[in-house]
């Protein structure tokens, strides 16, 4: 089993690396592999599209490695490789971000990236820190996870989902933000589940073993 973690220069990998690698040693599901060769995502039995900074940055840095980015398209859409996208990496799952300007995503879970519009003037944003989830559909990924378990967030932008369906949990904010999307082989998450201790850590040994 071996689990990818993409690699195309858009945020420190480190500390995704070595949850990933210490859940997985944990779980017995193989190994986890940091890196940017599509001949190696077109093997992967999971890819992981971690993300930080502006959507229009990410989305040109993955795609201006076409082949890289053709890979995880068709192991995704032709192959049904489980799919986790975190923090930017799960925005480009949306049809369209509007951070600056609009740029498509993958398209894989419909919606919108726009930016929090708190309803509290007193809320900062970028939303920073630590938030309470709220679970709002069951799911294999979000077995053992409760409605108050905590996750930790840095974003200005979040996800407005055209169905409902896809929405797996969200944070009050000043109003609800999207946490957690998913569909078929595909699930995303706006909080970085390798900085969010036990909540996050479970999420990622829930990944690690999940046959969609």
């Amino acid at each position: 089993m071996n689990t990818v973690l993409i690699d195309y220069d858009s945020g420190n990998l480190h500390s995704a690396q070595k949850a990933f690698e210490r859940m997985a040693r944990e779980t017995d599901a193989g190994t986890v592999v940091v890196t940017d060769d599509p001949a190696v995502v077109a093997r992967a039995d999971r890819i992981v599209l971690p993300g930080d900074g502006a959507f229009p940055h990410c989305k040109g840095e993955l795609f201006g490695r076409k082949d890289l980015a053709q890979a995880i398209v068709e192991a995704v859409e032709k192959r049904g490789v489980p799919f986790l996208g975190i923090c930017v990496g799960m925005q480009m799952l949306a049809t369209t971000g509007h951070e600056y300007e609009a740029v498509p995503g993958f398209g894989w879970i419909p919606g919108d990236i726009t930016r929090i519009t708190p309803s509290d003037p007193a809320l900062k944003i970028p939303h920073m820190g630590w938030n309470d989830l709220v679970i709002d559909q069951t799911h294999p990924v979000l077995a053992g996870l409760v409605t108050g378990d905590h996750a930790y967030f840095v974003h200005s932008y979040a996800m407005k989902v055209a169905n409902s369906a896809h929405l797996l949990a969200h944070v009050d904010y000043g109003g609800d933000v999207t946490a957690i999307v998913g569909r078929d082989n595909i699930i995303g998450t706006q909080f970085h589940p390798e900085k969010s201790q036990e909540a996050g850590l479970r999420l990622i040994a829930n990944f690690l073993k999940w046959k969609p």
